[in-house]
């Protein structure tokens, strides 16, 4: 048994799941993805990003994984349970705007889905961005919700998850915190902590929530 926290929408998803085999996405020593009900669910060691769509764990590695099943709402790797322990807060940190209109969107939106190469192409990481810098402001993005609702299929399965995670206000731990820093003097250093995430993730989280916030301009003492 291998205790893992989870983020509050990723436990209703497992607790929700019929019981029996899911289909193994990825494996790797630091994460693994499996699909779960039309969604990607990761599990992660402590070296993994904290995508606001997996189960964290506190070990350094994690099981080859050559299957993964639900039993009971509990996801199993190679027969390993992995119980939720402990809730996670994955939410934004809320950013004081004077603001109640979106600003522009950061390119031609169905043309960005699904761009870029890898498990998260740079062009979603970067709608991500601009996504969730509006859920921090509490702007609603109707049209660009709807934008890429309509090409989630052009994308890889996790990508597709972490836009809606974005359109929920969720996100990981990196830009939580840079967010929560902007005007302060510690803001450089959560930039680069954040832009260093990934290949190029972090990057693309950056710029698109730089994009947002140039129309935002959050208050001061925002976050």
């Amino acid at each position: 048994m291998i205790p893992v926290s989870a983020p509050p929408r990723v436990r209703a998803l497992l607790s929700s799941a019929p019981d029996g085999p899911v289909p193994v996405l990825h494996r790797g020593r630091d994460a693994v993805y499996v699909e779960v009900a039309g969604r990607c669910l990761g599990v992660l060691s402590r070296r993994a990003t904290a995508v606001p769509c997996g189960l964290r764990a506190a070990v350094p590695s994690l099981p080859e994984a050559r299957c993964a099943r639900i039993d009971d709402g509990v996801l199993h790797l190679d027969g390993e349970a992995l119980p939720v322990g402990r809730v996670v807060d994955v939410r934004v940190p809320r950013v004081r705007t004077r603001a109640t209109t979106p600003g522009p969107p950061p390119g031609d939106v169905a043309a960005m889905v699904g761009r870029g190469d890898g498990l998260t192409p740079y062009d979603d990481d970067v709608l991500c961005g601009w996504l969730a810098a509006h859920r921090a402001a509490g702007v609603a993005t109707d049209e660009v919700d709807t934008a890429v609702r309509a090409c989630l299929d052009r994308t890889t399965l996790l990508s597709a998850t972490l836009l809606d995670c974005a359109m929920h206000g969720e996100v990981i731990p990196e830009f939580a915190r840079w967010l929560a820093a902007i005007g302060t003097p510690e803001e450089p250093d959560f930039a680069t902590r954040l832009a260093a995430v990934g290949h190029t993730s972090g990057r693309g989280l950056l710029h698109g929530a730089r994009v947002a916030l140039d129309h935002l301009v959050p208050l001061e003492g925002a976050a």
